[in-house]
């Protein structure tokens, strides 16, 4: 009789791959990777955002401000049409990029935009002399920058620098502050209602600064303000620099 070939039956492994040793180390390799990848990716971003901002409308003293941080001088200057850059080293040794952004309301926009993203913190920079005469423009182009997509996520810290106050006619640095809450708070109204005049179904999207049903106040904000006054006068030995305030936020950034 013929005998009947001999059938070789293999086990099919029906374990778990979560159960295979193999499986388990792969894994554990990609999700290290991507762990390492997401610190880097970070880690990097946090390390090119080193620029401080010096923004505001124009003849606020920005450049100036700029020139005396960067150079420890007092030069003339005049209004700026493109950016200023500068390395600053702080009192605790750290290098910071200081940025002097243009004012005038052709350009500001489109400066800022150039480099907000690499924002490490903003200065605000105001003519206390003529705060009350330009309240509404300063307080419009503040606003624009708070609701600024970028500036909401990386929630810079933000200074607004009372200048010029070596002159006479200069306002203290609290009352401009309560100046632009009451402005702001009026313009965070007209830009409501002139979204929802032109097309009501985006006026949910927009942002609203501070708090829904409160006036508007700077410590609404998820950032972190503070206000300071300063001046540049280096030629009136009665009236000295005042630029510490100033050099030290920067250092505690």
């Amino acid at each position: 009789m013929e005998t009947e070939p001999e059938v070789i039956k293999e086990t099919i492994n029906t374990e778990p791959m979560l159960q295979d040793p193999l499986y388990i180390t792969l894994l554990s390799v990609v999700v290290l990777l991507f762990t390492l990848l997401f610190w880097w990716f970070f880690s990097t971003r946090r390390h090119l955002r080193r620029s401080v901002l010096l923004t505001g409308l124009s003849d606020a003293g920005k450049t100036s401000l700029f020139v005396r941080l960067t150079y420890s001088e007092f030069r003339q200057t005049f209004t700026s049409m493109k950016e200023n850059i500068e390395d600053f080293v702080t009192s605790n040794n750290k290098t910071l990029r200081i940025v002097d952004l243009p004012g005038q309301e052709r350009l500001r926009n489109k400066f800022f935009d150039q480099y907000k993203h690499s924002a490490k913190a903003i200065v605000y920079v105001v003519d206390s002399v003529t705060i009350q005469k330009e309240i509404r423009d300063v307080a419009e182009y503040l606003y624009t920058i708070l609701v600024d997509p970028v500036i909401l996520s990386n929630c810079p810290p933000l200074l607004i620098l009372c200048n010029k106050q070596d002159l006479p006619m200069a306002k203290g640095g609290q009352l401009i502050k309560s100046l632009l809450e009451k402005e702001i708070n009026l313009v965070r109204v007209t830009k409501s209602s002139q979204l929802e005049s032109v097309d009501p179904s985006q006026s949910k999207n927009v942002t609203y600064l501070g708090k829904l049903g409160k006036d508007f106040e700077f410590s609404q904000l998820g950032c972190k303000v503070e206000v300071l006054e300063s001046s540049i006068n280096t030629v009136d030995d009665d009236n000295p620099t005042e630029m510490e305030g100033l050099q030290d936020w920067i250092s505690k950034l």
